[in-house]
């Protein structure tokens, strides 16, 4: 019998840990953290063996094959013994795939993958199509092709899910943009980065469809290096040589392959970067022959995604907004640029090799005072204190909190949207908006 050996039991792990016992093999799991009980007992009620808090040599290196959470860098000891060893790696998507024919629906991008993949969730369910959500979001691929099938799977892919995929195949593959996150991972080197993202463009054929942003410099570049066999659908705000959906004259337009077009106006998100997702996802429905009706009524009712541009409450005339998914600077840059007041910007956190400069020219234009909110904000007092606006330096949200209520006043924003991951002060992410979203409802 083949032993498949998980490292890490979150979401992908555990599913993928119940897909491969479903499947008949030798399944162990291994998690250098505590599992948290839900997972505890998905593994228990199923008959698998797993430990926490280690990782057992002799249980991991018999493996045939080890699928590893999208956490946990190639740098881990284990990781690396096991390559040393001769031993495959791959990852829970890419596992997944093996045991299902549904299309594939897949995203990815350095920004606006969790709002995209959502709208093009909410078009298919719209549509009263059999779909899926997983990935970055929903439960996993593998808990769903081994206990909860569907026909279609929409699937956020992150570049470390994307680093272990050798032999799955997106049916439509949407690449949003490429700008520097996430170095940290990839020894600080941008190419490294890029070439993770153009990983989900493999093994497409003639029959499957790439959607990408026209405009980005970056994705421009690397296309004149792939022989690339899907149809390819370009997309831009505005209408250019060679894009099949853009914005022209207020209307949402997409050329192919079924010509659609909609009042912009008619749009349930905002902002410029929300028209790049709104192109994006209203091509993946087209082309999968989604009617024009269902496309129109969920481009107009979508409600957007929690902890992006999330309005939470006004206080006192001031309006607080909860980007917290804003872990990278050009994700910040898109948040300060659609804000139509001034800004008291919440900014820091774990630094993962970030350059501040493209976000500066809007810091200076928008911002009336800046919150550090990090345990170490030194990175941050070297770029902006000089630049003549009030800041703060708070290491809580607490903190963080009291210094909004100090410095913000009637009519402005405080915007949380930190460039940063979140792990230096919090749990992840959505606990770093959490904690924002109920400390604002209590002032």
């Amino acid at each position: 019998m083949k032993r498949i050996v998980i490292l890490g039991a979150g979401e992908s792990g555990a599913g993928a840990a119940v897909l491969a016992k479903k499947k008949g093999f030798d399944v162990f799991v291994s998690d250098m953290s505590k599992i948290a009980p839900n997972y505890k007992q998905m593994l228990d009620e199923r008959g698998i063996k797993w430990e926490e808090d280690q990782h057992t040599e002799s249980l991991i290196l018999n493996a045939d094959e080890i699928i590893k959470s999208p956490g946990i860098p190639d740098t881990a000891p284990m990781v690396a013994k096991a390559k040393a060893a001769g031993i495959p790696i791959i990852s829970e998507i890419e596992f997944a795939g093996r045991y299902t024919t549904s299309k594939m629906i897949c995203i990815t991008g350095s920004n606006g993958k969790t709002t995209t993949t959502s709208l093009i969730y909410h078009i298919f369910k719209t549509a009263g199509y059999d779909a899926g959500l997983a990935g970055n979001i929903g439960h996993s691929l593998a808990l769903q092709v081994a206990e909860e099938p569907h026909e279609y799977y929409i699937i956020e892919l992150s570049s470390f899910q994307l680093d272990n995929m050798y032999d799955f195949r997106a049916n439509i593959a949407v690449l949003l943009n490429i700008t520097p996150d996430h170095l940290d991972r990839y020894n600080f080197e941008m190419q490294n980065y890029v070439d993770a993202k153009m990983r989900i463009i493999q093994n497409q054929t003639a029959e499957d469809a790439f959607i990408y942003w026209n405009d980005d410099p970056v994705i421009k570049r690397e296309l004149e290096k792939y022989d690339i066999k899907a149809i390819q659908y370009p997309f831009s705000e505005l209408k250019e040589k060679g894009s099949i959906g853009y914005i022209e004259a207020g209307q949402y337009t997409l050329e192919k392959p079924t010509p659609f077009n909609m009042e912009q106006e008619s749009l349930g998100l905002t902002g410029r970067h929300n028209i790049y997702n709104s192109l994006a996802a209203g091509l993946a429905g087209n082309i999968a022959g989604i009617k024009k009706e269902a496309i129109r009524k969920a481009l107009s009712d979508f409600p957007g995604v929690e902890h992006r541009l999330e309005k939470v409450c006004t206080v006192r005339g001031v309006q607080y907004v909860n980007d917290s998914k804003a872990t990278n600077v050009d994700a910040c840059w898109y948040a300060l640029d659609s804000m139509k007041t001034k800004v008291v910007l919440i900014i820091g956190g774990k630094d993962k090799g970030n350059d501040y400069g493209p976000i500066k020219p809007l810091v200076k234009e928008k911002c009336s005072a800046l919150i550090y909110l990090g345990a170490d904000n030194t990175k941050l007092h070297e770029n902006f204190d000089n630049m003549g606006i009030p800041v703060r330096d708070t290491h809580s949200m607490r903190e963080c909190m009291d210094a909004c209520y100090e410095l913000a006043q009637p009519g402005e924003t405080v915007l949380l949207s930190p460039c940063c991951a979140s792990f230096d002060l919090f749990h992840n992410m959505e606990d770093r908006g959490e904690q924002f979203k109920e400390l604002a409802r209590n002032l």
